[in-house]
């Protein structure tokens, strides 16, 4: 029995082996960005003399890259699927110009209005959608027209001119804070017991989904890695709520974002949809043989996108208290950078949520620190069109690994 045993069991070292190692480099790229983003808030909180993590910049920094955090997480759908969405920025931008007419011109109540904006912005995804869907033109030209398109709808709508100021309850989507319903002094002590709320969702959600994958089979990462990396990220949660909390507390903006990044993590990683998704950007013809609607699949994605583009018009509109037309001018470039800094793949299939926000979060750091050392715009985007680069080349380099 001993005899025959050995050769039977020789090979299975060699295969664990194999399957640590790629574990390994599955681990290695998902930290790295996280481990980039820590690196270069060290760097700006050094050459800033420490005014990058102030509470008062912090607070900047959420409401300033809010709208782009949520566009990301509509364009990693997209970009997942196979395709790519330049039209985001301008459909933001014709958005904020509908509100302000509807609000502030037609003095519609700011919730019916946002409403009808958030319609407005499915109408606009699900038109480009189908075109992309249905007609099998090319994403990128589609979107590019419907770029150049909504630009001058935008131009059309403000007649070149700015419109405000929004209704105070409007602006509040973006410039309010949670009230202190618990007074604590110069610590508002609600935002510091939301923040302790949150960390306890994100890390009941990490301890489900671990539960699930041990139940359907499959081997989760070690037990003290997971214990470690929820401990520290519901530190960072609860440290980053406090710290908030000593100036203005946590913007309302702030849980809108929270809720989405949850909405869109348990979809990409515990549903079909989110499955099937990820299955048309791996191989299209292989998920229609396996009786997925690619098209419609398609056309949800960019149905999604253009609601998602929409809130950040909201957002943004609410947040200057004006629309004006130039508004959501470049906000694409951000936004598909931050995905592909975010460990997106150019060619579809791969992509996670928490990548792209920390990609997101990438960004903003070096635009707010590059803001406050007072470089340039000029260099600023060479820096960030580097930066995008070399994300996409360490994609390339992974892939053919």
């Amino acid at each position: 029995m001993s005899d025959t045993a050995t050769p039977l069991q020789a090979p299975r070292p060699p295969a664990l082996a194999g399957l640590s190692a790629k574990a390994f480099s599955g681990s290695l790229r998902d930290y790295g960005m996280i481990l980039c983003l820590v690196g270069i808030v060290l760097f700006f909180q050094f050459f800033t003399d420490g005014a990058l993590l102030r509470p008062l910049n912090l607070t900047n920094l959420v409401l300033q890259n809010s709208y782009i955090v949520v566009m990301a997480l509509g364009m990693l759908l997209v970009i997942v699927a196979g395709h790519i969405d330049l039209s985001v920025g301008s459909t933001a931008g014709f958005i904020g110009a509908l509100a302000a007419v509807l609000m502030v011109q037609m003095g519609l109540h700011p919730l019916p209005a946002t409403l009808l904006c958030l319609v407005a912005g499915g109408l606009i995804g699900a038109a480009q959608g189908w075109w992309v869907a249905y007609l099998r033109i090319p994403s990128f030209i589609v979107t590019l027209a419907g770029m150049l398109v909504f630009k001058g709808l935008t131009l059309a709508l403000l007649a070149g001119q700015s419109v405000g100021p929004f209704p105070p309850d409007f602006q509040k989507l973006s410039s309010g804070f949670i009230p202190d319903i618990v007074t604590g002094g110069a610590l508002r002590i609600t935002s510091v017991l939301v923040g302790v709320a949150l960390a306890l969702i994100l890390v009941g959600s990490n301890l489900r989904r671990r539960l699930g994958q041990q139940r359907q089979g499959f081997t989760p990462e070690p037990i003290g890695a997971f214990a470690l990396k929820n401990a520290v990220v519901a530190a960072v949660i609860v440290a980053f709520s406090t710290w908030l909390a000593t100036y203005r507390g946590l913007p309302n903006v702030l849980i809108v974002m929270f809720a989405l990044i949850l909405l869109y993590r348990f979809v990409t990683s515990r549903t079909v949809i989110g499955r099937r998704v990820y299955a048309l950007g791996g191989n299209e013809k292989a998920a229609k043989l396996s009786g997925i609607n690619t098209e419609r699949l398609t056309f949800l994605t960019f149905v999604n996108m253009g609601v998602l583009a929409a809130l950040a018009g909201l957002i943004f509109a609410a947040r200057l208290n004006t629309a004006t037309p130039k508004a959501g001018l470049g906000f694409e470039l951000d936004v598909i950078a931050a995905c592909f800094i975010g460990g997106a793949s150019a060619s579809g299939g791969v992509g996670k949520v928490t990548g792209a926000v920390v990609g997101a979060l990438i960004m903003g750091v070096m635009n707010n620190g590059m803001s406050i050392l007072g470089i340039g715009i000029d260099y600023q985007q060479v820096i960030k069109g580097l930066v995008l680069l070399g994300a996409v080349s360490i994609d390339q380099y992974y892939r053919k690994r």
